[in-house]
């Protein structure tokens, strides 16, 4: 009975690493054809390390090895553990990941700066672990990237650059139209919006954020859009607050009535935030 279980265990590993080398091999023929890359580099090697370790394993248990030969797989499986562990900890030396899994757990930002140059590329999750590259963050970061999910669908990324300067950049895994058309998130939040001592006017001459009664407007040309989420509102090239639409927000399909739900406004600052929720009050 000890010996059967045995041979089971051994089987069902050998089986494990089979299957994570074959998911390897589907893996680099994706990368190379499609610019498929796992949304933290380190998982490749955590993978291999975790193939190597089940097939050592499973042949211990499943062959009757001598002492030499134990000997011999034991150091190379042990040297093939070593040289993906150095490779691991080679990548996290060359590149910062930044990883944040949505409150409802189906989506997962991802974001890799390259640590020689700075540049940061922003990742799209597909199938979970799997990612492809998606769009370069206008300035490169310094420091920590603080991550906030304004929605399931919605998530903020809030940094600073070399010259101090506070940027936001958005990341979206939806819409709130039927899917098959494109449109501005400004055009679509036209009005007078109101939250706890805020307030927000949306007009032909941009936004204006009237915030415990400091009030400024920002124009068009100063207003960058992310998907059909969110937007960013600058200043002097620095992001000043960021607007999304709530999952509960609908637009008039015709154009002609009032949109239903809320909005959020949410302040670009390196402490702890949390955005403010906003109601349509009509138009001025």
């Amino acid at each position: 009975m000890k010996k059967r279980r045995i041979s089971t265990w051994g089987a069902l590993l050998f089986l494990f690493a089979l299957g994570s080398f074959s998911f390897q091999m589907g893996f680099l023929f994706l990368q190379a054809n499609f610019q498929v890359e796992y949304i933290d580099n380190r998982i490749f090697y955590i993978i291999n390390m975790l193939c190597v370790l089940c097939l050592g394993v499973a042949i211990y248990l499943l062959l009757a090895l001598t002492g030499k030969w134990k000997w011999m797989m034991g150091s190379l499986f042990a040297i093939l553990l070593v040289v993906n562990g150095v490779l691991l900890v080679g990548s996290n030396q060359m590149v910062k990941h930044t990883l944040s899994l949505a409150p409802n757990y189906k989506h997962i930002l991802s974001i890799k700066q390259n640590l020689d140059n700075g540049e940061a590329q922003y990742y799209r999750s597909y199938y979970g672990i799997l990612a492809r590259p998606k769009e370069k963050l206008a300035e490169e970061p310094t420091g920590r990237l603080k991550v906030d999910w304004l929605e399931n669908d919605v998530a903020v990324v809030t940094y600073k650059t070399a010259n101090q300067t506070i940027q936001q950049f958005i990341g979206t895994y939806g819409d709130r139209g039927d899917g098959s058309s494109y449109y501005e998130v400004g055009s679509v939040i036209r009005g007078i919006w109101q939250g706890e001592n805020v307030e927000v006017v949306t007009d032909q001459e941009g936004i204006t954020v009237i915030d415990h009664d400091q009030q400024e407007l920002f124009e068009w040309e100063q207003i960058r859009q992310y998907g059909t989420l969110a937007i960013v509102l600058m200043e002097s090239n620095e992001a000043a607050w960021t607007i999304s639409l709530n999952e509960n927000f609908q637009m008039d399909s015709s154009g002609s009535g009032p949109p239903s739900g809320g909005i959020q406004l949410y302040k670009a600052t390196m402490k702890e935030n949390k955005p403010i929720p906003l109601t349509y009050k009509g138009t001025n």
